[in-house]
């Protein structure tokens, strides 16, 4: 069992960070900010495919007035990421944010940051202090030479510092780098400094596959050696793309429960049927039954093969191996029905729908 970093607790909204509390998965809008309507209907999928924090890129003036709005409609903590200009950030304190991150290396002079403080202390909105290494103070990357886990390190100390002189501890911290090393690093250099929750991610992590086994990996060894309050897995793709990377993450690892577990066979020549359409068809049929969360930790198997086919299916609490002309059915370790694929498809579909969970939640 691993164990988690002791760190204290903020509350983004609704949304308890850091403690006890279970590690939140994040991710950020990628349409323009100062259309609400676009950026809200964004959120609205994304909170569907189970993000629980989502941050949105504040440029600019404009974006800063749409945030009432989009603020007011959605239904997970909005956080408003903010460079280079402090008004930015209070404008978006004023429009109803619930939590802020700032950039040590672009938001320039510290009497900027303390306006921020006292501004987040009033509504006591907690202030992500966001490093990264591609947009670090240049007096520490001559210091270091370059974005090392020490620069990175020192730049979230003299923030924290910073905003700990003003009184206020509302504090979440990142460190991140393109580098899967420099960023694990840099967080256990910080786990030794500071106690407060971290937001941890490999960031510019590149297109959906590359920067998802990128992630996978940076991730997967920060949360096995405890550290980790709030994740996002930052990805050259759809937003919802990172929901679901992140999810996987922490459900692989044991951290959540988000909804069953699929295991199929990667398919060779042995395989008889359209695997993949068929797992394309059965995830899609699982994603409409509602709050997966109902189905966490059950087990479907769909496997198209007569050697391991039976076996993980068996072992499953629910699967189908499907062959050439029929499939079997199984449930908890049992051949509970034998016909063609299509029909112990629905059946398979049926068993789900009618899980204890949901069926006692849903009477």
């Amino acid at each position: 069992m691993m164990q988690r970093r002791k760190s204290r607790q903020v509350t983004v909204g609704d949304v308890p960070v850091g403690g006890d509390a279970p590690i939140s998965v994040q991710s950020m809008t990628k349409t323009d900010t100062s259309d609400p309507e676009a950026t809200s209907a964004q959120i609205f999928e994304l909170a569907g495919c189970g993000c629980e924090i989502i941050r949105v890129a504040v440029p600019d003036q404009t974006s800063a007035a749409a945030l009432s709005v989009i603020c007011s409609r959605s239904p997970i903590p909005v956080i408003a990421d903010i460079h280079f200009d402090y008004r930015l950030a209070l404008k978006a304190i004023d429009a109803g944010i619930s939590g802020l991150r700032i950039n040590p290396g672009n938001i320039g002079a510290d009497w900027k940051v303390k306006e921020v403080v006292k501004a987040s202390r009033e509504k006591r909105i907690p202030i992500r202090v966001g490093v990264n290494a591609g947009s670090l103070e240049k007096r520490l990357e001559e210091k270091y030479g370059g974005p090392t886990p020490e620069a990175l390190v020192e730049s979230a100390l003299r923030e924290i510092e910073l905003i700990e002189k003003q009184g206020y501890e509302e504090i979440k911290v990142a460190v991140k780098a393109f580098d899967v090393f420099i960023t694990i690093e840099a967080y256990r250099l910080l786990a030794e400094k500071v106690d407060y929750p971290f937001h941890i991610g490999i960031t510019e992590a590149g297109p959906l596959l590359p920067g998802a086994i990128r992630s996978s990996i940076g991730l997967g060894i920060l949360l096995r050696e405890g550290m980790g309050d709030t994740i996002r897995v930052s990805l050259t793709a759809p937003p919802r793309d990172e929901v679901r990377v992140g999810r996987e993450i922490l459900q692989v690892l044991g951290l959540r429960r988000f909804g069953p577990v699929i295991i199929s066979c990667p398919t060779c020549g042995r395989c008889r049927v359209d695997l993949l359409s068929l797992i394309r068809r059965i995830e899609e049929r699982i994603n409409g039954l509602g709050d997966l969360r109902d189905l966490s930790g059950v087990k479907v198997a769909v496997m198209g093969c007569r050697v391991n086919g039976p076996g993980e299916a068996r072992q499953a609490d629910l699967g189908i191996a499907a062959g050439k002309k029929s499939a079997l059915l199984f449930k908890k370790g049992k051949i509970v029905k034998r016909g063609k694929l299509a029909a112990m498809v629905e059946d398979l579909m049926d068993a789900l729908s009618s899980w204890p969970n949901i069926s006692s939640r849903r009477r």
